[in-house]
């Protein structure tokens, strides 16, 4: 098990976390733990940066999807930049690509509430 560290950082369309590591069964709940700290306002954007993240086990898909509730409760709105590969394929398979919108970057993710 490798640790997950995660960055944050805030821009003008709202917080941007870089999830770093393994988000797996034992690092999960670091995640969901941390979505609790985050205050959101209605019509900002929560982007995940995936660029680091080495490996995502169901237990992260579900801190993903966690995220995702967390960002709508707020009447926000949330991304997914750098999706690797392997994590992309998954997402294709459970269908999670259609309820998540994807970018190619976090500068791409951030860049407006129209950005998609």
């Amino acid at each position: 098990m490798s640790p997950l560290d995660i960055t944050t950082r805030d821009v003008a369309t709202g917080p941007v976390l870089q999830i770093i590591g393994e988000l797996d069964y034992g690092n999960a709940s670091v995640l969901r733990e941390l979505l609790t700290t985050i205050t959101l306002q209605p019509g900002q954007r929560l982007v995940l940066d995936l660029a680091r993240m080495d490996f995502c086990d169901s237990s992260g898909l579900t801190a993903l999807i966690a995220a995702r509730n967390h960002a709508h409760a707020a009447q926000a709105d949330i991304a997914l930049a750098a999706v690797p590969a392997n994590t992309l394929r998954v997402l294709r398979i459970v269908g999670l690509d259609q309820v998540f919108p994807l970018h190619p970057d976090s500068d791409s993710a951030t860049r407006g509430p129209d950005a998609r």
